[in-house]
């Protein structure tokens, strides 16, 4: 059996309070992980081009508010 089939059938075996507290856990795993990959993409330059498109777009007033 594969870790992810493994993986699958135990939280398919979770009662609702534990599959309750496994979901809010696996949300935050997943949001630092994609904390530390646009930190990463930040240092590398990735961004570096919209980050620039959207200075352009508030310079020139055709940005929107959130």
């Amino acid at each position: 059996m594969s870790d992810i089939k493994a993986i699958e059938d135990a939280v398919k075996a979770l009662a609702p309070q534990q599959l309750a507290e496994f979901r809010r856990w696996f949300a935050d795993f997943d949001f630092s992980a994609w904390d530390l990959q646009i930190d990463a993409d930040l240092a590398a330059g990735k961004l570096d081009a919209l980050l620039a498109e959207a200075v352009e777009d508030l310079q020139h007033g055709s940005a929107r508010g959130l």
